[in-house]
């Protein structure tokens, strides 16, 4: 199994001023960040409201500039590519956002919604353009008759379906999804992550997969990456984070998730809110909410320690 997505050293820094004169200040959404996304793997990225996960996706697809690194697709560095050279990668990565109701234009057809790809990318004729939109809607559960409605006329799973026709429609081999089922009930979040594996097996897809859902993660993921602060503090396959995890912001956020009918309550919960990330703390970003801080943590940032083939730690202690 080869690398599709090799990221190597990451950055991704906002300008934010408080008025023309000012200083700059930089927020550091993404700092330093390297891993790599095996083909055919569905990669998770994981941690709090504010970590840099959407961020961190939007950055390697393009869609921000970096500030700095190296994004290799498919063997390919596209970091510095223009934008006509990237047509032909953008139609390969495509994005699944988080929010259902926000991410469709809300004044056009289905069929114009998903067909809008096809007509940018393919030269299609109208007829072959109609027929691939049938397709993908019946793909993804959805009928024919439904092309011809308005995204308010849909339910948010249904709404969410048309999202990832959309952008299936277009036959790419990676795909961001975004938070895709948060902003949806239970029920419909079982089926729609049960159709995104199906479709991963159908069209051979590599997913990366931002969640703050561990019980998603348990369910979908091969391999996790765990975020903090824009960076990356632990990483490996499912198995090492579920069942070997090392960083106390992993443990923290496993004993943070409920088990329905075990009566197990919430362990623990890291204390304190995440730091502002324009000024983050020094040393380890983790110290100042983290229960074995010690002052190495404050002075010296940790380095990754290979704990297993594959499995990594940003931590002094998990050596």
């Amino acid at each position: 199994m080869g690398i599709l997505i090799d990221v190597k050293n990451l950055k991704k820094y906002f300008e934010i001023r408080r008025s023309l004169l000012s200083k700059p200040t930089y927020v550091r959404a993404v700092e330093d960040v390297t891993f790599q996304i095996p083909e055919g793997s569905i990669y998770a990225i994981v941690g709090e409201s504010g970590s840099g996960k959407s961020t961190l996706g939007r950055t390697i697809l393009r869609l921000i500039e970096p500030t700095s690194g190296t994004i290799i697709y498919n063997g390919q560095e596209i970091t510095r590519l223009d934008n006509k050279r990237m047509i032909e990668y953008r139609r390969q990565m495509q994005i699944v956002q988080q929010d259902p109701y926000n991410s469709l234009h809300p004044r056009k057809l289905v069929k114009e919604i998903i067909g809008e790809g096809l007509k940018i990318h393919f030269k299609m004729r109208p007829d072959e353009i109609y027929l691939r939109i049938k397709e993908i809607l019946e793909m993804v559960g959805l009928r024919e008759e439904h092309m011809f409605r308005y995204p308010h006329e849909f339910s948010g799973g249904q709404r969410q379906r048309i999202a990832i026709a959309r952008a299936l429609v277009l036959r790419p081999k990676f795909l961001v999804l975004d938070e895709p089922t948060s902003a949806l009930d239970v029920s419909v979040q079982a089926r729609v992550l049960a159709l995104l594996k199906e479709l991963r097996e159908r069209f051979s897809l590599t997913y990366m997969f931002i969640t703050h859902n561990l019980a998603v993660v348990d369910y979908m993921a091969t391999q996790v990456a765990v975020m903090y602060l824009g960076k990356i503090m632990e990483l490996g396959s499912k198995d090492d984070i579920f069942q070997r995890a090392a960083h106390p912001y992993t443990l923290a956020l496993l004993d943070c998730v409920p088990s329905v009918g075990t009566g197990r309550k919430i362990r623990s919960v890291p204390r304190g809110e995440i730091p502002n990330p324009a000024k983050p703390p020094s040393g380890c970003v983790f110290h100042t909410r983290c229960p074995k801080a010690q002052k190495i943590c404050q002075e010296k940032e940790p380095e990754f320690y290979e704990l297993s083939p594959g499995h990594f730690c940003k931590c002094h202690f998990c050596k």
